[in-house]
């Protein structure tokens, strides 16, 4: 008799976590026994129920499906993961990797192949869609440093330096250096283009 593969599905939007819990319901061979619907909900659940594989959509509340990963594989590291995205950023696909990810894939791909990539990492593999890893190739490793990619992702919504500088703790001059810096290795013009252009990459 086949085992059947247990697996926690973590996605903020119902109406598609309920979609994807219904395709995975379909094989003979998996069961979804766990639901979630924040990145921080992973791990307590995966501490509570018995589970081979979990699904991670990368954009939650909470934490992300990255962020996520990277707790569940340093303290559970016997749970294969795998990291779903709507969003084809080669960014993510180096982070999701570096967190521990066993396979990375796009939401619209067949609910075969993601039910593939369940029963392929439980038996070792990694998967990766090839389009997504050829970008990531192309696009090389992200340049930013930790601290700029922390003072431009508080930059997003507009603030201003001395604003930045008070949530940061750290001085005016020491956030005009970073996001000068930042908006240099991106080679654009301001630190809304280096926003954008960071976010399309996935390296915030």
């Amino acid at each position: 008799m086949t085992r059947t593969i247990k697996v926690l599905l973590a996605e903020d939007q119902s109406m598609v976590r309920e979609a994807l819990a219904a395709l995975l319901g379909l094989e003979d061979d998996i069961e979804v026994v766990v639901q979630v619907a924040r990145g921080d909900e992973v791990l307590p659940a995966l501490r509570e129920h018995d589970v081979d594989v979990a699904l991670l959509d990368i954009e939650m509340p909470g934490a992300t499906g990255i962020e996520a990963a990277a707790l569940v594989h340093a303290e559970l590291p016997a749970v294969k993961l795998v990291v779903l995205t709507t969003f084809g950023r080669p960014g993510y696909l180096r982070g999701a990797m570096e967190a521990g990810a066993d396979a990375f894939l796009v939401k619209d791909a067949p609910a075969s192949q993601l039910a593939d990539a369940v029963r392929k990492v439980l038996a070792g593999e990694r998967v990766i869609d090839p389009t997504l890893a050829a970008a990531a190739l192309a696009d090389g490793a992200n340049p930013l440093t930790d601290r700029e990619r922390e003072v431009l992702r508080a930059a997003a919504d507009g603030s201003t330096n001395a604003e930045l500088a008070t949530v940061l703790h750290l001085s005016q001059g020491t956030v005009r250096n970073y996001l000068s810096t930042a908006i240099q290795k991106l080679a654009v013009r301001n630190r809304a283009e280096a926003v954008r252009i960071a976010r399309d990459k996935g390296w915030l």
